[in-house]
């Protein structure tokens, strides 16, 4: 996810229904990486496979070295909320949230890294680095809850798309691929909508040629640009 001070990006009304941050200028995201394979190459990484539940440690902040991973909950009624994405150079943990029944679960394979709130607190470079990290899963928390003020499910349902995009795709010869899976429950537990009612949608985007589905399966979103 972009980690820099971000500019805004507004598409035609007819494209996108809310403003998307740009991804152009990332002048931190690669020196964290470094921070990282330089003060932390040593230290055993844990490896999760794709549906492991990661246990959320007390005072232990997670870190997406490789893979995505899905920050949920449930609600009093036993409903499975989705709350977010963490990808690559990504934060989560216990001592990010104050939400009850909080959990996190492997969207892929992968490997994280476990740091104690210490260690953040006492490392300037990796305590500056962890704040933009932060601020860009903020960032995230703060566009999902604007697409869920919008009347329209279809614009939910773009608009999460081209989020999905934006943070995480890969640039393929149609558009931007998303790698992760989210199911279409999911993605209606994210928009306060239902399972049916995403599927619609789904099969109207790719109707209009915004949206299309490759060989393995991955969603391609084709209108946005190439970064």
């Amino acid at each position: 996810m972009h980690v820099a001070l971000h500019t805004v990006r507004m598409y035609p009304r007819n494209t996108s229904m809310v403003a998307i941050p740009s991804r152009e200028l990332s002048p931190r995201r690669d020196g964290f990486r470094e921070l990282l394979e330089t003060n932390y190459q040593k230290r055993d990484l844990v490896h999760l496979t794709a549906g492991s539940v990661v246990p959320l440690l007390k005072n232990s902040i997670w870190l997406v070295v490789r893979g995505m991973v899905k920050l949920g909950a449930v609600s009093v009624h036993g409903d499975e909320l989705l709350l977010g994405l963490a990808g690559p150079n990504e934060p989560f943990g216990e001592p990010l949230s104050t939400v009850e029944a909080y959990e996190a679960v492997a969207l892929s394979d992968c490997d994280l890294l476990c740091l104690s709130a210490n260690e953040v607190e006492q490392a300037p470079q990796l305590a500056l680095a962890m704040m933009d990290a932060i601020g860009a899963r903020y960032r995230q928390a703060e566009y999902m809850l604007a697409l869920l003020g919008l009347r329209r499910v279809e614009e939910r349902v773009r608009g999460f798309l081209e989020m999905l995009a934006q943070d995480y795709g890969q640039p393929c010869d149609d558009g931007l691929r998303l790698n992760l899976r989210l199911t279409h429950q999911e993605m209606a537990s994210a928009l306060s909508t239902t399972r049916v009612t995403v599927t619609r949608v789904i099969g109207l985007l790719r109707d209009e040629g915004w949206l299309k589905i490759d060989a393995q399966r991955h969603l391609v979103i084709a209108h946005l640009p190439r970064r």
